[in-house]
């Protein structure tokens, strides 16, 4: 989510944290101050470092949730691990070294992106950055590898393979159907199939699911099919693994009623490590 406006910003921690306690899940807020990647000159990016920062400080204060955001240049990891309890490392961004080692110095959990151009074995490498700083509170998120142009697919092999590095593996369920600039002058997507491919990487055993929510009257200028409204545990915008920084659901906690209602089987709901995030 891209910060936009700090009412619609609490408003989206608010509404996604009461999904995440109904179903019994910690939550970390999710929103970035800037994306400095976008397809089009004219798209979007947000309010800045600056002014981002106090939106999400504000939030964590009010609200008294962890919250989360991308980092682009070494220059921001300091003024954001101020506020933020995560950083993360955008896909694109995932082999500079001088990010990921200013990241890691910062002491913060740092979630790192695995590159669409990047083989599920090259994140060691990338990982290995940020832990020669000491700082081994560090995630793997796979989110689609480039297969052609405007197409991404997932190989369901790089969530074992990423693991044999020792650090947590997330999986970025919804920017895997992203078709990266697939309407020209922004992103598109396929979103029917988030449910069966966040299954899939259940089934494979990941150790977070992420999901993102977006609501459609804010949604202009950038993926603006590529988000579904959030009903369960699945489709909440996220699934976080904490790895002993936020409190873990118990294997043992009984499948929610809402997504019993729903007709959702009891394996397809997240019993391991995890906490949500928008």
């Amino acid at each position: 989510m891209k910060l936009r406006l700090a009412q619609h910003a609490r408003m989206m921690a608010e509404k996604v944290a009461k999904v995440a306690a109904d179903a019994g899940l910690p939550y970390i807020f999710k929103a970035s101050y800037d994306k400095a990647n976008r397809s089009s000159l004219k798209a979007f990016r947000g309010p800045g470092l600056k002014e981002g920062l106090r939106i999400l400080g504000k939030i964590k204060k009010e609200l008294k949730l962890p919250v989360l955001t991308d980092i682009h240049d070494a220059s921001e990891a300091e003024p954001a691990a101020e506020v933020c309890d995560v950083l993360q490392i955008p896909a694109f961004l995932a082999r500079q070294t001088d990010l990921l080692i200013a990241a890691g110095k910062t002491g913060r959990i740092i979630n790192i992106k695995k590159g669409q151009f990047l083989s599920p074995w090259d994140m060691g490498n990338v990982a290995e950055k940020v832990a020669s700083t000491g700082n081994t509170k560090i995630l793997l998120t796979e989110r689609g590898a480039s297969f052609g142009y405007q197409n991404l697919v997932v190989d369901m092999r790089s969530f074992p393979i990423m693991q044999r590095t020792g650090y947590p593996v997330v999986y970025d369920v919804t920017h895997s159907v992203q078709l990266p600039g697939g309407q020209g002058h922004a992103s598109g997507g396929q979103p029917q199939f988030i449910e069966p491919l966040a299954r899939a990487g259940v089934a494979a055993g990941v150790d977070g699911i992420l999901r993102r929510k977006r609501f459609r009257m804010f949604s202009r200028g950038s993926t603006i099919d590529l988000k579904r409204p959030s009903r369960c545990c699945l489709r909440a915008r996220g699934a976080w693994w904490s790895a002993g920084w936020a409190s873990p659901a118990s294997s043992g906690e009984r499948f929610p009623r809402r997504c019993r209602a729903l007709g959702h089987h009891p394996s397809s709901y997240i019993q391991r490590r995890h906490c949500t995030g928008i």
